[in-house]
């Protein structure tokens, strides 16, 4: 089974600093057919504006990872890690028994965009932890890039989850195919251009969920960057 979800469907809010678009129910924006997506919790799609940022907060038993897609990012959190994440980078934090950290825009004219998405994770109560990695265009070129893995498998970040991410940049005759299991599901995320995925048509920040589907084949592509999930088909405790 194939379900689209248009860009222009997500739930929106504007606070002036940050404008923010929502996948899943999030803060004051609830959507009760889109809560979660097996383990795929929040998608937000969110833009800061030059100066501002997210003061110092915290989470706990959930798995956050950022893909910045212009502008740079400032992490600070309460383990003691802190850099910035621009374009190609993706970081990954486990917050588990609880974490603090601020994400913030330090330019003087430039806005940073940027996707925040959350997980849960494979337990509760887990250890906090923190890593992060560049995967540049050559990676993702033509091909899914495997960013995101319960292992860290082929030079992938480890997630606390049993979910493989992806990542590809797609043009022109280029093409990608992730066969997927019986007791897998998929959710395909269209972060920017535009690309056919299992024959439908989709364009940025539109996305594709995959149920009983035995793959996710992505073709046809202008310019597009995509982000591919394959998630267990179960419902998190």
């Amino acid at each position: 089974m194939l379900t689209i979800r248009r860009g222009n469907e997500r739930g929106y809010a504007d606070h002036g600093w940050l404008k923010s678009y929502h996948s899943f129910s999030f803060a004051g924006y609830h959507d009760p057919k889109h809560v979660h997506f097996s383990v795929l919790r929040v998608i937000n799609e969110d833009r800061v504006a030059p100066g501002q940022g997210f003061g110092q907060h915290g989470h706990q038993d959930m798995e956050i990872f950022s893909y910045v897609l212009s502008g740079e990012l400032a992490h600070r959190d309460t383990l003691g890690n802190g850099s910035s994440i621009g374009p190609g980078r993706v970081q990954i934090m486990t917050t588990g028994t609880g974490v603090e950290h601020s994400e913030f825009n330090h330019s003087a004219s430039e806005p940073v965009h940027f996707l925040q998405i959350w997980l849960f994770p494979r337990e509760r109560g887990l250890t906090p932890r923190y890593a992060e990695k560049d995967f540049d265009e050559a990676d993702k070129r033509g091909r899914l890039c495997l960013i995101l893995s319960p292992d860290g498998r082929d030079g992938s970040l480890e997630l606390q989850q049993d979910a493989f991410i992806y990542a590809s940049l797609l043009d022109g005759d280029e093409w990608a195919e992730l066969p997927l299991a019986t007791d897998r599901q998929s959710y395909v995320h269209v972060v920017r251009g535009s690309i056919t995925v299992n024959g439908q048509a989709l364009e940025g920040s539109d996305a594709l969920m995959l149920v009983d589907e035995p793959g996710v084949t992505l073709e046809g592509g202008e310019d597009a960057e995509v982000l591919v999930f394959d998630l267990p088909a179960v419902q998190p405790s």
